[in-house]
């Protein structure tokens, strides 16, 4: 079963110093190849004849899985750090005073681990279930993971998270993503390692009951020749700026839904994204339901289409 694109972890444009062009880009682009790539190897060891492939073959395409398996992991984990005030919860204030002595001494180590990786690798706070404490390592090439740790937080400090915005002032990005830490999520990280809290917690960016559809499923569907009824409900701010749409879809204006929902099927679903998939998306969708349609947000939005490389309108293209 191929990996499937995780929608953005964060609202890039609710971040403080981080664009959203350098978040987007570094989402769609390097975390989008990362899935992209790994689906790609996962198919040629899907066809591999064990008995008879050499072994060197074997040995590379595992290693290259492993690379990409980590890269897609943390990317997810370090969008996913973003989006707080910087300022640790009482909780991880806590944890971190019991492993560093401070939560300022914790900072000042990682922030310079991270100047001195500058360009090259991640920063990762992690928690050691055998000595129950975090520690601070760096995972160079997506790899060198501890092997019996939990990832907590990520910094990634390769050239394309920070020289859209930051050149090569890579200080003055770290300074950036430091004032940007969710630490309330980062907690539930924590307290799902630590056995305290809920498994997997504090990586979704959105939790909804409303009914949703990967982008994944719908790039298939169209593949199959199947017609669908989606609908760009984009802010008109948001279209303006790039009109192109997902290949099929139509825009429609979010604040207008009751003067243009009469012109939906009712008889197949309503597929609906916006940019990342968040509440405007979700709104529209939980209006239409409202008016007896069986409509769906699209997980990630149109940025999840673009990490994917799924086709866009011929407008967009030329």
């Amino acid at each position: 079963m191929p990996y499937a694109i995780a929608p953005i972890g964060c609202r890039p444009w609710l971040l403080n110093g981080l664009s959203d062009r350098l978040i987007v880009s570094h989402y769609e682009t390097n975390y989008g190849g990362a899935v992209q790539r790994l689906n790609a190897i996962t198919e040629k060891l899907r066809a591999l004849d064990f008995s008879t492939v050499p072994e060197f073959q074997i040995a590379g395409l595992k290693r290259d899985e492993l690379v990409a398996l980590n890269s897609m992991a943390l990317h997810e984990l370090y969008f996913a750090s973003l989006g707080g005030d910087g300022k640790p919860t009482e909780r991880m204030a806590s944890a971190l005073k019991e492993s560093f002595g401070s939560a300022d001494r914790w900072r000042d180590e990682f922030t310079a681990m991270a100047r001195a990786l500058s360009g090259s690798g991640w920063v990762l706070l992690v928690y050691l279930p055998r000595e129950r404490r975090l520690v601070n390592q760096y995972a160079l090439d997506h790899t060198q993971n501890l092997a019996t740790g939990t990832p907590i937080l990520a910094l990634d400090m390769y050239e394309h998270a920070y020289h859209i915005d930051f050149g090569a002032n890579t200080a003055a990005y770290i300074d950036a993503a430091m004032r940007n830490v969710d630490w309330a999520r980062a907690e539930l990280r924590y307290l799902s390692a630590t056995g305290e809290g809920e498994r997997g917690a504090g990586m979704a960016a959105q939790q909804t009951e409303l009914p949703c559809v990967s982008v994944e499923a719908i790039r298939d569907r169209m593949a199959g020749g199947e017609t669908l009824q989606v609908i760009d409900v984009r802010p008109a701010k948001y279209h303006e700026l790039e009109k192109s749409t997902m290949a099929g879809a139509t825009w429609r204006d979010p604040e207008r839904v009751g003067e243009w929902s009469g012109e939906l099927s009712k008889s197949e679903p309503v597929l609906v994204y916006c940019v990342y998939g968040f509440h405007v998306g979700c709104g529209v969708t939980a209006a239409l339901r409202k008016e007896g349609f069986d409509a769906r947000y699209v997980a990630g939005g149109l940025s999840a289409w673009k990490a994917i490389g799924g086709r866009r309108s011929a407008e967009a293209e030329t």
